[in-house]
């Protein structure tokens, strides 16, 4: 089988192996590929994998051998879906690899705001401690997340060890999502009584004080966070996104920030990755935003590795894995 990885550095910097997966194939590897260079450097290969290159229905045209698209990623929205099933391709992704990081990272944004980590560590930076009279300055204001509500849009693997999570922090939470049967499977896996309520969205908007965005971005999830939907919730609230930038309108929340119709915004993504000089949240007040790094810790990445050669192991011995058409 001849195969192309198309952008290897957006997974490993050689700090990680990909050798578990070019042992399986004729292998060429580029570190990065730019747009027009897909369908060129994919040419008569069986195999592409890659994790944000655009693999269009145009690619397919132009690479008629092309049968197997593999991906760095569990989102693929970076594939043409029906093109590749018109093609005869196989496309397998990578569910639940990131689970636990990108949770963890979830609430690294949480706490960071919390206890305002980040400000005290530069303040003392700065001095202040060094010139302070007693033993302790608490000039920025700090509070503990027990008995606050998180709301949690999107409940699947990560949604749901985000609400794990919550719980050990003595929070109530809420969630909003189209699978019901999830948030009913989560209690009686957990034993968990009245601490957990599913409710339509206006709801988890208004009572929350942390709203965190969890799920897919699709047709429904666009933009589902706006000017409107902003307008629904706590001015004391804060907003976190690990999901996709999508899934916000940058412009809508840039403003909200700025009027102060919500306290803070932590983002872990943002719409055009990389950041364009012109992003709306660039110099927004009150933002957090971290370069999309949820998902990277050097075990997840390993994981990651290892779950795309199992992927292409299994379409090379003829029974697919994770195919997502």
């Amino acid at each position: 089988m001849k195969l192309c990885i198309l952008d290897s550095e957006t997974v490993s910097k050689n700090d990680v192996s990909l050798d578990g997966i070019i042992k399986l194939a004729d292998t060429t590897v580029y570190g990065s590929t730019k747009p027009e260079e897909v369908a060129k450097r994919i040419g008569s290969s069986d195999g592409v994998i890659c994790n944000k290159c655009k693999i269009t229905k145009e690619v397919f045209d132009a690479c008629p051998n092309l049968k197997y698209v593999g991906l760095f990623a569990t989102g693929y929205n970076n594939v043409d879906i029906d093109a590749a099933t018109r093609h005869g391709a196989v496309v397998c992704n990578v569910p639940s690899y990131s689970t636990h990081s990108v949770a963890q990272h979830t609430y690294a944004l949480i706490l960071d705001y919390f206890n305002r980590v980040s400000e005290y560590s530069k303040t003392v930076e700065n001095g202040d401690w060094v010139n302070y009279k007693l033993f302790s300055y608490f000039y920025l204001p700090i509070y503990e997340i027990k008995d606050m509500t998180i709301g949690i849009i999107g409940f699947g693997d990560i949604g749901r060890q985000v609400a794990k999570l919550s719980l050990a922090f003595g929070m109530r939470v809420l969630v909003y999502t189209r699978t019901l049967s999830k948030v009913d499977a989560f209690k009686k896996e957990n034993n968990i009584g009245g601490d957990v309520k599913c409710c339509g969205l206006e709801e988890l908007l208004a009572e929350s004080d942390i709203v965190t965005l969890h799920c897919p971005l699709t047709e429904d999830t666009s933009e589902l966070i706006n000017k409107d939907t902003l307008k629904l919730m706590k001015r004391s609230a804060l907003l976190v996104n690990t999901s996709r930038g999508g899934v916000i309108n940058e412009q809508d929340l840039a403003d909200a920030l700025n009027e102060g119709v919500i306290a803070h915004a932590s983002v872990d993504v943002i719409t055009d990755e990389p950041m364009r000089e012109d992003c709306p949240l660039r110099g927004a007040k009150n933002i957090t935003i971290t370069p999309h790094i949820a998902w990277a810790p050097k075990q997840t990445r390993e994981r990651l590795l290892k779950i795309v050669a199992q992927n292409l192991k299994a379409y090379i011995d003829g029974a697919p894995i994770n195919k997502v058409n």
